[in-house]
């Protein structure tokens, strides 16, 4: 479905990416780790067309490297930013409007599945954007993404100075997401909430993969933790 090959990625003279490879499958979460400055979202901005990049960047087998981000997610990649970027002066529902690609051809999820999917969404339907709190911002960003009707959603720290429970709110989204038949690349720091719902892991370190495996035999790998992801 995605398929990064050989790519490289640039701030002006400063080389970022090297050589990043890695798949993502239909249907599938890739959960994308690793340090501060490893690279990680770079990546999802390179796949995007938000950073000068080279190399192979595939999307159902056509190579997008180049394309400029609104062609990118009219292709079918749906992307979350850290940042978040709603709309603040847009109420709720307008935020969700505005996810929509056609809204004359309804895609697969409606504004009915994501207030369902996020009930406290539904009661603050008509309130400004901004006025939201760090975690209801979260929830509206997650679901605008959906209202383009994505088959590929890059989800950039979901879960970044979010309280436990919207932590597990957002694990329970990803899962219904992959039951749905879209597939994910996280781009996540909580190891432990990346592995129970991934499928494999991916691990970077200094702009490139050194490590791709399923969660169990990230699990088992001692020196990979030690060496790439844990901090202290």
């Amino acid at each position: 479905m995605l398929e990064i090959d050989n790519l490289h990625a640039f701030y002006g003279k400063s080389h970022v990416l090297h050589g990043v490879h890695f798949r993502v499958e239909p249907g599938q979460i890739v959960a994308l780790l690793g340090r501060n400055g490893s690279g990680r979202s770079t990546t999802a901005k390179a796949i995007m067309g938000l950073v000068d990049a080279e190399g192979d960047i595939r999307w159902q087998g056509q190579r997008i490297t180049g394309l400029k981000p609104y062609e990118v997610a009219h292709l079918g990649i749906g992307y979350v930013p850290e940042s978040r970027d709603i709309f603040p002066k847009l109420t709720v529902h307008q935020n969700l409007m505005l996810g929509q690609k056609n809204p004359r051809k309804p895609g697969r999820w409606s504004f009915d599945d994501m207030y369902a999917m996020f009930p406290r969404l539904k009661e603050r339907q008509h309130t400004e954007a901004g006025v939201l709190s760090g975690g209801e911002q979260q929830m509206l960003t997650l679901c605008r993404s959906l209202m383009g009707d994505p088959d590929l959603i890059i989800i950039d720290e979901p879960t970044e100075g979010l309280a436990p429970k919207i932590v597990e709110l957002v694990a329970q989204y990803l899962r219904t997401l992959k039951a749905k038949g879209v597939s994910v690349l996280l781009i996540e720091q909580k190891l432990t909430i990346a592995l129970q719902i991934s499928d494999r892991a991916l691990v970077m370190g200094h702009g490139s993969i050194v490590f791709d495996g399923t969660p169990d035999e990230l699990k088992a790998n001692p020196y990979v933790r030690r060496e790439w992801l844990e901090v202290g």
